[in-house]
Order: structure tokens, then C-alpha cells, then sequence
């Protein structure tokens, strides 16, 4: 499984992914899932993926062949944000059907979801969710982010602190610590973990970063998480009088321990 994010706010586009793709007892392997794309000073893309390696595989090969034959749509001359999250659709469709049509095993699941990020010239840079069907939706502005994979964990923290006035570095931040929440939960999500900012209005390829499991500011944020967690927790203020019901569960298992007994 995978965790991707990206978060939009005001000036910026902050998008995280992990490289994990299985996490057998004897076997880890890792696979990036963000790739970019652009022209300096025209238009710049950033595409992140869950699911189906070899789907997204194949659909990262086709963008790539299309812009270096020039096919009649390309990354390179589209005109519209949105109209470039229905081509990625297209094509993960194309592939997906290519690979269910190959026979594959039973249980085999060919399906991937993709999140796009970007901006062409003085159009309004925009997120998108490209679901296996093809078809995509952008964020809410009440929730200025989007997630696919395991997203149910580090979803939370994301709820209570991203707003689109959320600073780069926030963003970044929270982003961060939403992978780690879904690291700890889930062993399917793991390091490397990719970084990429976009400063829109820029068209510039932006600012990247990669995170080790042995980095030390990612253990550092890790470690702190954890322990201001456990402390707020400590925090909270102590319940009212409680009444105990152990009196009644002794009772309940008295009595099922004296109906066994004539059995």
C-alpha cells in the first residue's frame, strides 16, 4: 500500500508520498511515486500514485513518450489544468484494461488513483484526485487538501491544522507528521519519504526533498510527535466521578462460571 498528500493553500502546492511498496517479513522494497514534470516559466506538474505499480508505471511511460513524440495532447501542450487530469485519467484507464486483459492471477487488481498538482501560465493552480474510473474531482475549499492510499490515519491532524492560509513550512510539517501517524499504523507505509513545494504563481520547479528513516530531523519530528502527544494526553481534565461496573462484570462472570459448572 501507499500514503500520498497534497495539501493547497494560498501560495503554495505541498505534496508528500511515501516509497514503499511491500513490506513482507523478508522482503522491503521501495518505488518513488512522485514524479515532475514542467517548463520553466510556462507550466509545471506534479503527479503522485497509489495503487497498481505496473498501471502507474505504464501511465508514466506514456506521458513521457507522448511529450518526446509530440503527440497531439502532451503535457507540453495542453491548455487547462483540469484538461491534463483527464488525459492522466485516460491513460490509467487505457492501462488498466490492458493489464486486467493479460490473464493475470486471480485477485489481481490493476486499478491506481493518482493525485495531479499544477499550473499552466496564468491559470489558477489547482490539485486533482484521478480515480481508476478515469474521472477527478479537486478539493473543497473547507478542506484544501487531498489524500489516496492509507488515508485514514494521518487524516486527523491534517482535519485540524491545514486551512489555506497554512504557511509552507507548516504545510510541510503537518504533512510530515500525518506520514509518520500512518507509518506507526500501518507497516505497508514507509520511508523514503519525498517532499516537493511549488510556490504557485512561480512556474518553477519548486523545492524538493527526500527523508530517510534515518534522518535526523525526521526522527527528531517523530520522536517529539510522540512524546507532545502522550503529554497532552496527560493533560486532559480528569473525569467527573465515574461510577466502576466491576462489581457487575464479577457478578456476570461468577454467574457463567456457576452455569458451566452444571453442565
Amino acid at each position: 500500500m501507499t500514503y500520498c498528500i497534497a495539501i493547497k493553500t494560498n501560495n503554495r502546492l505541498v505534496f508528500a508520498s511515501d516509497s514503499r511498496t511491500n513490506a513482507g517479513p523478508d522482503h522491503v522494497s521501495t518505488y518513488s511515486k512522485m514524479f515532475k514534470w514542467g517548463v520553466p516559466g510556462e507550466r509545471q506538474f506534479l503527479l503522485v500514485s497509489a495503487g497498481n505499480l505496473a498501471t502507474t508505471q505504464a501511465v508514466v511511460e506514456t506521458i513521457e513518450r507522448d511529450m518526446k513524440e509530440s503527440a497531439a495532447e502532451n503535457l507540453l501542450n495542453i491548455k487547462y489544468i483540469s484538461a491534463v487530469a483527464d488525459y492522466i485519467g485516460r491513460i490509467s484507464l487505457e492501462a488498466q484494461n490492458k493489464n486486467n486483459n493479460l490473464g493475470m492471477m486471480a485477485g489481481f487488481n490493476a486499478e491506481s488513483t493518482f493525485i495531479l498538482g499544477g499550473q499552466i501560465g496564468t491559470e489558477p493552480a489547482n490539485i486533482f484526485m484521478i480515480y481508476p474510473q478515469g474521472n477527478h474531482i479537486t478539493c473543497p475549499e473547507t478542506t484544501p487538501f487531498l489524500q489516496i492510499g492509507e488515508i485514514k490515519y494521518g487524516k486527523p491532524l491534517l482535519d485540524r491544522v491545514i486551512t489555506d492560509k497554512t504557511t509552507e513550512r507548516d504545510a510541510v510539517r503537518a504533512a510530515m507528521v500525518s506520514m509518520d501517524s500512518t507509518m506507526r499504523s500501518n507497516s505497508t507505509v514507509g520511508p523514503p519519504i519525498e517532499i516537493q513545494s511549488y510556490h504557485i504563481n512561480s512556474l518553477q520547479p519548486g523545492k524538493y526533498k527526500i527523508f530517510s528513516a534515518n534522518d535526523p530531523y525526521w526522527q527528531l519530528l517523530s520522536s517529539n510527535w510522540a512524546e507532545k502527544l502522550l503529554e497532552a494526553f496527560l493533560k486532559l481534565p480528569e473525569l467527573p466521578d465515574f461510577p466502576s461496573d466491576e462489581p457487575e462484570l464479577t457478578s456476570v462472570a461468577t454467574s457463567t462460571q456457576t452455569q458451566s459448572n452444571f453442565k
